[in-house]
């Protein structure tokens, strides 16, 4: 007997704050049909909003509302709005702003590698130097930004920090986002470790309707990209993070005491003593780095232990919407 054809359902999520006035022209570009999906549905997901957000929101029709009884942040509205997508049984999940900064028209195109299983997640390609409004200063910080992104998630996407993208209800479950700030590059850096495939899509931007409130100022924005990722490849690479710390330590030891043994066998070494002293801490400084790096490599085990438990434990609170059937061939 055969089965049933599947149907594909696709959420587009919108995290909102204070988006009275620009959720509107968000909403109205969002695609209605798109060809091999077959049902579309709307989340806004409001962070405690001052104003008429949530009244906007309604008003416009959108399908699932969450209001957060506080501000919570971008990063959790965002992991917040996964869940509620994945309870409401979405085959793909596509995330863009409420500042109509990214061309909703664009999400067919964005969902295309998703929804042909050529990828699990596609990330929205702003093409950040073709955008007039964005200064030299942001475009440099971003193409530096994308590029040590790359380094660490071995994953090849040239607009790390674009919010616009389309997950696959498998990625979904298996993301894991712990970040307070921003989710961004968290995302591609854990989709990396966990070999998940990647790709990227060339988007149109619409021109900028207000001043970001993530950050005040590029630098300051940089300073908590790069915390973040910092982070988070010492929470998924331990053992090379600590490792090349012991090795510098290392290193730096290695030359006094290196200048000292060249003293004492010239016969000159009770001068130098200070050298030998000051190599020693820093060699041990280096191996103490290194255990650590050991009992590190092995929490990141215990963790890799827990991320599976967790994953087990959400398909089954999904099971209710098909997440078990063998029968329904999910993404």
């Amino acid at each position: 007997m055969e089965s049933k054809q599947k149907k594909i359902k696709l959420i587009i999520q919108i995290p909102c704050f204070n988006e009275e006035h620009t959720l509107p022209h968000t909403f109205e570009a969002l695609p209605r049909k798109i060809s091999g999906v077959d049902e579309i549905k709307v989340l806004v997901i409001d962070d405690c909003s001052t104003d008429a957000t949530v009244n906007v929101a309604k008003e416009l029709g959108v399908d699932y509302i969450l209001e957060n009884k506080k501000n919570m942040g971008l990063a959790r509205s965002f992991r917040k709005g996964v869940d509620a997508c994945l309870q409401h049984g979405a085959d793909i999940i596509v995330n863009t702003d409420g500042d109509n900064q990214y061309d909703g028209r664009d999400i067919e195109k964005l969902i295309f590698p998703v929804l042909n299983k050529q990828a699990d997640i596609a990330i929205g390609d702003r093409e950040t130097a073709k955008i007039p409004h964005f200064s030299v200063l942001k475009k440099v910080l971003q193409r530096w930004g994308s590029f040590v992104v790359r380094q660490l998630s071995g994953v090849d996407v040239p607009d790390a920090v674009s919010g616009f993208r389309a997950i696959s209800r498998e990625a979904a479950i298996r993301l894991n986002i712990v970040s307070s700030y921003t989710y961004t590059t968290e995302m591609i850096i854990q989709a990396g470790i966990k070999h998940m495939v990647v790709s990227s899509v060339p988007v149109r931007t619409n021109p900028k309707t207000r001043p970001s409130r993530l950050f005040s100022h590029p630098f300051k924005f940089v300073q908590r990209q790069a915390t973040i990722m910092l982070r988070m490849y010492a929470m998924y690479k331990p053992l090379h993070f600590f490792f090349y710390i012991g090795s510098v330590f290392t290193i730096i030891g290695l030359v006094p005491v290196i200048r000292f043994m060249s003293f004492y066998f010239a016969g000159a070494g009770e001068g130098h003593i200070q050298s030998l002293v000051l190599g020693g801490v820093f060699l041990l400084m280096g191996l103490v780095t290194y255990l650590v790096a050991l009992v590190a490599d092995l929490q990141n085990f215990n963790r890799q232990l827990i991320e599976m438990t967790l994953e087990k434990v959400r398909r089954m609170e999904l099971k209710g919407d098909g997440e078990n059937d063998p029968n329904k061939d999910r993404f």
